[in-house]
This record gives C-alpha cells, structure tokens and sequence, in this order.
C-alpha cells in the first residue's frame, strides 16, 4: 500500500520544509547549527569581518574616523588675504628700481663716516665721560670701544694708530667694504664678482678672536696695556 501525503496539509508543509536543503530548519540549516548559529563563525556578533567596532567601518577607524579626514586627504586651506600695509609694501616693493635699497645702504655708511669725520672723536678732552656704558659703569673696554676712533685713523690713513685703538676692525675692513662693494654691485647692476663663503666655522672663529681680544685689551700688564683705550 502506498502512503500519499499531501503537499496541502500541515504534515506535508512540515515534511516539504524538512526535506528542502535550503529550508530553515532543515539539515543545511538547523536551529543553531554549525552553518549560521547564532554567534557562530561565520557571522558572529563583534566578530572580525562586520563585527561592531572593527577594522573595516569601525566607528572612529582610521579610513572614515569620526571628526577626522578621509585617507590620503587633508585639511585644504585658503590664503589669508594680505591687509593695507602689507599691500602697499608690496606694491612698493615691485615699483622700486633695485639700485634703491644699494644707494639707502650707501647713504647709511656715507652718515657714519662723516659723522666720525665732523666730529673727530680723537680730541675729546681728557677728563670726558666715556659715551660707552660698560666703561662708564666698569671702566672696562668694551667688544667695539675704540671704532670710531679706529676708523677715524684709518680715514687719514693713519693704520699704526687705528690698529692701536680696534685691531680686528682694521683687520675686517678691508673683506667688509668687498662684501658691500659685490653686493651692492649685483644688486643694482647685475655684477658677478666672487663670492666670500662664510660658513659657520668662520663665524665661530672670528667671534671667538673677538672675544679673546676683548678680554686681552683689559689686562693690565705690558704688552696688553697698549689695546687699552
């Protein structure tokens, strides 16, 4: 005899849903089985392919983070505008010839040295207070006491006496008035005189003799005596 269940029924629903693979229920699918149980492998809650809070679209991740930029972006920022002054130095700037700024410098080097020349700082009288204020307060000779006096000589070509009152200022005269002279030149004319390097090093250098012989001017004792002004 043979056993015709129908399809209609409830048994028959129930058997058609057990014997579908793909049923829920069913052998592929079974009620917290292996395939997908509820926090299982393959989805489980947290886990590591769409967990909450993981690598891919975590909140706060590194790709879209909250409050912070996409990857490979930045923050773009506009240029501040320049105010009134800034403009007018610009437009300055571009209208001026460029033998202007090497003519101020002359100009300013021309005042010192008739300034030194008008007033002629070797005839002050004996008794005078000294214009420096560390030798004023110490007595001491300071770094540039003697300059002026020192280019006064050299200006009457006096070198023995300028050499007494600041060595090193007559020493570094000769390389300062090349410095201005191939500035200045290329500046306003285009020159291409060479060039002194100045490095570091010399700097150290040159300050350290600088030092050394503000503190040599200040001893007391022969020879030391004869830088002291």
């Amino acid at each position: 005899m043979i056993d015709v269940t129908s399809v209609d029924g409830p048994q028959g629903r129930a058997a058609a849903a057990t014997d579908d693979p793909a049923a829920p229920g069913s052998a592929a699918y079974p009620p917290g089985g292996a395939a997908h149980p509820p926090g299982g492998a393959a989805y489980p809650p947290g886990g590591a392919d769409h967990s909450a809070g993981g690598a891919d679209h975590s909140a706060g991740g590194a790709d879209h983070s909250a409050g912070g930029w996409p990857a490979g972006a930045g923050p773009v920022y506009s240029a501040a505008e320049p105010d009134r002054l800034t403009r007018f130095v610009l437009r300055l700037q571009e209208r001026t010839p460029r033998w202007v700024v090497p003519l101020a410098a002359l100009g300013c080097v021309g005042a010192g040295i008739g300034y030194t020349l008008l007033f002629d700082p070797t005839r002050s009288a004996p008794d005078a207070a000294p214009t420096c204020l560390l030798k004023l307060t110490t007595g001491l000779d300071c770094p540039g006491c003697g300059g002026t006096r020192a280019l006064w000589y050299v200006l009457h070509a006096d070198l023995p006496a300028a050499a007494r009152h600041h060595v090193l200022l007559v020493f570094a005269l000769p390389f300062l008035a090349y410095l201005f002279v191939a500035w200045a030149g290329r500046q306003a004319f285009g020159w291409r005189l060479p060039e002194l390097r100045i490095g570091n090093k010399l700097i150290g250098a040159v300050l350290a003799v600088w030092f050394a012989f503000s503190v040599v001017r200040n001893l007391p004792w022969a020879p030391f005596t004869a830088f002291y002004v």
